[in-house]
């Protein structure tokens, strides 16, 4: 056994947060949570840890606009540490698990701000916006939807279909943008809609929940009681 994981072991036992022994041991939380999640004795700590605090089972959101400098990376250390013990409360939770491997594998991973995914299905979009709202507690004035068109599809026509059939309202809408390609139409009868939520902070958490779903579900620890 490597002998920063034995030390990580010791420190869980004493009662030490994820937060507090990556402090320490300088490993990713990401790989704290492979090591000591699966074992009972750490829940039960988890379970102890989280009593304690007095927002408890929520996920913590904030605002970066005042925050520079090493305050910032401290906040972004918070949010990491957060997204550890969120995800143990959180992974077996059905809208939980479905917004997290939305955004794997339809979200975009290049900005870092940016927390949206895109679909030619209302159901995907009302899905992941389920999981903003009830999952994740935005706030839903902070949802911008936009649709993607053909020059032969009318934009009301459209909108008119995405709201009935995604759970969203007008004001959620953008101005949609219009291709103009070489192809003029399209089978797509509704257009392309994408959903987003600009949070630095948050786009670090779902970053740390799919990289623990993703160590998860490849591990063969996973799958050792499967029937």
């Amino acid at each position: 056994m490597r002998k920063d994981k034995e030390i990580a072991i010791k420190l869980r036992k004493e009662g030490k947060s994820y937060r507090e022994i990556k402090k320490e041991l300088s490993v990713p939380l990401s790989t704290l949570s492979e090591w000591l999640a699966p074992h009972d004795w750490s829940k039960n700590i988890a379970v102890t840890l989280a009593k304690n605090s007095a927002d408890r089972g929520s996920i913590h959101l904030r605002k970066l606009n005042d925050i520079r400098g090493k305050h910032l990376i401290k906040v972004y250390e918070d949010a990491e540490s957060e997204a550890v013990e969120e995800f143990e409360k959180l992974k077996y939770h059905p809208l939980f698990i479905a917004g997290i491997m939305l955004y794997w594998g339809e979200g975009d991973k290049k900005t870092k701000n940016f927390v949206r995914i895109t679909n030619t299905d209302p159901a995907i979009i009302k899905i992941f916006a389920n999981f903003l709202f009830d999952i994740c507690q935005f706030d839903k004035s902070r949802i911008a939807v936009s649709l993607l068109l053909y020059p032969d599809l009318v934009d009301e026509t459209c909108k008119k279909y995405w709201i009935e059939n995604s759970g969203l309202s007008e004001l959620h809408f953008h101005k949609s943008q219009v291709i103009q390609g070489k192809h003029k139409t399209n089978r797509l009868r509704y257009g392309v809609c994408t959903i987003t939520i600009s949070s630095t902070y948050f786009k670090r958490k779902i970053n740390i929940w799919t990289q623990m779903f993703t160590q998860q579900l490849l591990s063969p620890e996973y799958y050792k009681f499967r029937l």
